[in-house]
């Protein structure tokens, strides 16, 4: 038989989010890229066109979001991703110069939601729907770690 553990519950009146969501709503992260050679689907095995991969466009927007909370969070505290609805609207090959950007639009409890979107130049590459939980890292990583041990 085996051990199941619990989800975590919210501490006691602590949104893990250190300033107020009025301050977080709106928060911006901005990465960018160039696209290589071995970002390319044709690189990936997910394709046969040497155009960017819709992994390396999530990756992008990912890094976005976690940077635009860079600023909001407790030292302790990070986020980890729940859902991700992308589009993809225009593909670009190697040697694009792409900016991804992810805006915090709205914070329920400890979920986040950021919307994205990469460009390449003027032109909108990809848009994503993103949602991220913020964990306090040592209590996350222990529970994670008794889940491995009892799987």
């Amino acid at each position: 038989m085996k051990a199941i553990i619990p989800p975590l519950k919210p501490q006691a009146g602590k949104l893990l989010i250190m300033k107020p969501a009025e301050e977080v709503i709106g928060a911006v992260g901005l990465t960018v890229m160039t696209v290589r050679a071995g970002d390319t689907s044709v690189a990936m095995g997910i394709g046969d066109l040497p155009i960017v991969s819709q992994s390396q466009l999530i990756s992008l927007m990912e890094h976005a979001a976690i940077i635009s909370m860079d600023e909001h969070l407790e030292p302790e505290e990070t986020t980890i991703p729940i859902s991700f609805e992308m589009i993809t609207l225009s593909p670009s090959s190697i040697g694009a110069e792409l900016r991804a950007v992810s805006t915090c639009i709205e914070i329920e409890n400890r979920e986040l939601t950021f919307e994205c979107e990469v460009y390449e130049g003027e032109r909108q590459v990809a848009a994503a729907m993103i949602k991220r939980s913020a964990v306090e890292r040592v209590s996350f990583l222990a529970r994670t770690a008794a889940q491995s041990l009892i799987s």
